[in-house]
């Protein structure tokens, strides 16, 4: 459990009605880290576009191929076996920028911990495929940031739209204006916004 959870669930539920009513729902759930930079990001890569369901069946297929998910294993993966798991040619040229990045030590791998959500962001998004979405993820899932809020991700406008809008199509500034009561926790007020969603917990 992140060192702020705690604290961040009692503060949500101070400020924000919704979050009051949802996160006794979910018990002692919370965010979890798998704990490997390269394998979240890969992950990350192969969730975009298409439903969380259909990810894992990609990814647990592409994770059967090499021995380890490593950067150099993925590079001496055969481009038809990647493309077998189910990756489209687009994802496949991603995953190896990706694996390329961190076997020639190109990302500051060590300073990300001392480095801002914005700094983080810059140098990820520089990689082929990876957006400002991914990055967030990354940041979520990986390095476990306390206030990051994916106005790109279809799940939190959806979750919003249900649980504040009575299910009504709102804008990013309509679900901006809701998470000003959410800081400085918005991570975590989005992670039970997906589980009012699917009880499953995503995990990059």
């Amino acid at each position: 459990m992140p060192a702020y959870w705690a604290d961040a669930c009692k503060h949500l539920m101070k400020k924000d009605r919704v979050m009051k009513r949802l996160i006794p729902q979910f018990g002692k759930a919370c965010l979890q880290s798998r704990g490997d930079a390269f394998a979240t990001l890969a992950r990350s890569v192969v969730g975009q576009q298409i439903s969380v369901k259909a990810a894992q069946t990609v990814w647990d297929r592409f994770a059967k191929l090499p021995e380890h998910i490593t950067p150099s294993q993925v590079l001496k993966l055969k481009i038809d076996d990647m493309r077998a798991a189910g990756l489209s040619a687009r994802k496949v040229e991603y995953i190896v920028d990706l694996a390329l990045h961190f076997d020639r030590g190109a990302l500051h791998v060590d300073a990300w911990m001392g480095m801002d959500d914005e700094a983080i962001i810059a140098e990820l998004i520089a990689i082929r495929g990876i957006g400002r979405w991914t990055a967030e993820m990354f940041l979520i899932f990986h390095l476990m940031r306390p206030n990051v809020l994916p106005l790109d991700d279809v799940g939190l406008i959806n979750g919003i739209s249900k649980c504040y809008f009575s299910g009504d199509v709102v804008s990013r500034s309509d679900a901006r204006e809701v998470a000003l009561a959410w800081a400085p926790y918005r991570t975590v007020a989005t992670w039970y916004i997906w589980r009012s969603l699917d009880p499953v917990p995503v995990e990059y």
